[in-house]
């Protein structure tokens, strides 16, 4: 209502000056009411020029309003995707975060208690940033949730969500995966890399890394999976992260890399998990800024050699089992 008022102003001010001009012409001074007329003109056109801006500003920001309000949305949704509630008394204790670059991420992390004594943990990293890879993480999130309730095999599982990535984005998308299957019975982890950056591994005789030995999915419908697996000791401790922490300030041209992460999880291995994570976080800043340039991701397992559970029915006690031998034969 105010800019109307003002458009109507200064419209009414065009009018009176093209009046006096008129009055001038029939004075034959045609020289001020050319002056007068055409600074009439003039202060219509920029009137009317102003309202148009000040109205396309107001539009603009409803909009980018309306989208920070979607983006908040979607982030609310996002997080609640995330699991609250670790699984306890497994053998193992974790601590995990996902920071988005970008408001919302494309990054993705999961630990999942299983009724057979299993558990499962996950860390992925989708192509691209934004709303679309955000929807392609909640898509891979609820995915690799019903293959883990059906209790599929890591094989099974990977080969599964490689040909739904595949069939949903016909290529042109992708998703990097670290996928890792726990029975406390055996104290051992079975676990599948697709593309993704090379978890260490800390042990009482120093570090490794678990590497890629399969392809990305999502990229080709078929491809073949490998299955790895490692013993992990009372102490031992896992660290999973996605590029966003590694490749953190190679825009810059000074990348953080795996070599400083290793050698600053090495110096922390006697903290605990979160203090850990807290200082893998506090370097990467330090070193690239406090605006991440990717999405981080960052998980930290740790074999707590608690006691293991009660017998379990043999039912039980043979899935677990089961998987176990049906993961060497495909293995071979």
């Amino acid at each position: 209502m105010r800019d109307k008022v003002y458009l109507f102003g200064v419209l009414m001010v065009a009018g009176l000056l093209l009046y006096a001009g008129w009055w001038l012409f029939q004075a034959n001074v045609v020289a001020p009411w050319g002056l007068t007329f055409a600074g009439t003109t003039g202060v219509g056109v920029l009137g009317i020029t102003l309202y148009r801006v000040q109205a396309e500003l107001r539009a603009s920001r409803r909009e980018l309003a309306r989208k920070d309000a979607e983006i908040s949305f979607a982030r609310e949704v996002q997080e609640a995707l995330f699991p609250r509630q670790l699984p306890k008394d497994s053998g193992l204790e974790f601590s995990a975060t996902c920071l988005p670059a970008r408001g919302i991420s494309g990054d993705y992390y999961d630990v999942l208690g299983c009724p057979s004594g299993r558990v499962v943990f996950a860390i992925a990293d989708i192509s691209g940033k934004g709303i679309s890879a955000a929807i392609l993480m909640s898509n891979l999130h609820a995915v690799l949730r019903v293959l883990v309730g059906e209790g599929r095999s890591p094989k099974e599982t990977c080969s599964l969500i490689n040909r739904h990535m595949y069939e949903v984005t016909q290529g042109s998308r992708f998703a990097t995966l670290f996928y890792a299957e726990w029975c406390q019975a055996e104290q051992r982890l079975r676990f599948v890399n697709a593309g993704h950056t090379p978890p260490l591994l800390f042990t009482a005789d120093g570090s490794k890394t678990l590497p890629a030995g399969s392809p990305p999915l999502g990229l080709l419908p078929n491809v073949e999976i490998e299955v790895g697996e490692t013993a992990l000791q009372t102490g031992d401790l896992l660290v999973a992260c996605s590029d966003g922490i590694t490749e953190a300030g190679v825009d810059a041209g000074r990348e953080f890399g795996e070599a400083r992460l290793a050698a600053l999880v090495a110096g922390q291995l006697g903290k605990p998990l979160d203090a850990i994570q807290a200082e893998v976080l506090r370097a990467v800043r330090s070193w690239a800024g406090p605006e991440p340039e990717d999405d981080m991701t960052l998980m930290l397992v740790r074999a707590t050699g608690g006691a293991l559970p009660a017998p379990r029915s043999p039912t039980l006690q043979s899935s677990c089992d089961g998987a176990l031998r049906q993961a060497g034969k495909e293995a071979v």
